[in-house]
């Protein structure tokens, strides 16, 4: 029995390390490189994907320090959606029911084909309440049917912590997405998954800022980050890509700064994946009401094609 104890002390320590370890160094993805077989790559998400920035700023910065990769990059995050299929009773006012993504998987993954996906989710799943282990094994579930699937497509996947849930809305759920994090961080260890930590850095910054501004924000509402907070998501994200020069910098626009035609290129991206994004989610299908409609698909080709004509040119004369 003595040694019983002990041993079940030593495996806590460890667990205890290896989480303690994870929020300060996320699984080490900077030597992962895309593979050369990799043509498409999807992003699944809720709203904070759906908004896009910090996909058009992994975008753009990559395809400026390489010209001639030919990826494509497509968003099809959905606002309000989750992978636990869990939704609040009176989500939206009574309006409807949080979106699952088991409803539109199947289909997003017959149409796209990705090569490549990244998952990132977790902001909903916990449906805004304190840590409730059903609702708390309801998002490993999910999580691990997608792993399922993206394998069962001989897809690359890339999962990303959650981002942060500021504590000054509520400490309870912000305390939630720690332990959804860490989870998810501790499967790159037992499964080896790809785990690209933006959660804990995200902490960690705005905690940082708060001691010299106590009344800073990454979110106003809690949830959705600005332009600070998608740049830092998509650091972390260029980080695992093995960007490391990234680290440094404080913004996409100081990032992309020594490219000569950076900041049109980036307005250009922004353009082309909002456009397709649109159209892919009327082509896939969706329960999720209140959003607008997007174009025919060849129409959106079309449109994106001659962005594309701009960005290819542009992409050119870009590095100074």
């Amino acid at each position: 029995m003595f040694y019983t104890k002990i041993l079940l002390m030593i495996r806590l320590v460890l667990v205890f390390l290896l989480l303690v370890v994870s929020r300060f160094s996320a699984f080490s993805q900077e030597d992962y490189k895309i593979p050369a077989d990799v043509h498409r790559i999807v992003f699944l998400g809720n709203s904070i994907t759906y908004a896009g920035q910090y996909i058009s700023y992994v975008e753009t910065y990559y395809r400026l320090k390489h010209p001639d990769s030919d990826l494509d990059w497509i968003n099809v995050g959905l606002p309000s959606e989750t992978v636990s299929g869990l939704s609040e009773e009176n989500h939206a006012g009574g309006a409807f029911p949080r979106p699952d993504l088991h409803e539109r998987l199947d289909r997003v993954f017959e149409q796209l084909k990705p090569d490549l996906v990244f998952v990132n989710y977790g902001m909903n799943d916990g449906i805004y309440l304190p840590l409730d282990e059903e609702r708390f094994q309801k998002y490993k579930d999910g999580i691990n049917w997608l792993a399922g699937k993206i394998s069962e497509i001989d897809a690359e996947a890339i999962y990303l912590t959650p981002p942060i849930y500021d504590p000054k809305k509520g400490a309870a759920y912000a305390n939630v997405l720690d332990n959804y994090s860490d989870w998810l961080l501790s499967r790159s260890y037992t499964e080896q998954w790809k785990v690209i930590d933006i959660h804990w850095p995200m902490r960690k910054y705005l905690e940082d800022q708060r001691v010299l501004d106590s009344a800073f924000y990454l979110a106003k509402d809690g949830v959705h980050p600005g332009e600070v907070g998608h740049w830092l998501m998509a650091k972390e994200i260029l980080l695992g890509l093995g960007e490391s020069e990234v680290r440094d910098f404080a913004d996409i626009h100081e990032a992309i700064a020594s490219f000569a035609s950076g900041e049109e290129i980036l307005d250009l991206i922004s353009k082309q994946q909002a456009i397709l994004r649109d159209a892919w989610l009327r082509a896939t299908g969706h329960l999720r009401p209140g959003l607008a409609e997007g174009l025919p698909m060849e129409q959106a080709r079309q449109e994106s094609d001659s962005i594309e004509l701009k960005i290819q040119q542009l992409l050119g004369s870009s590095v100074q």
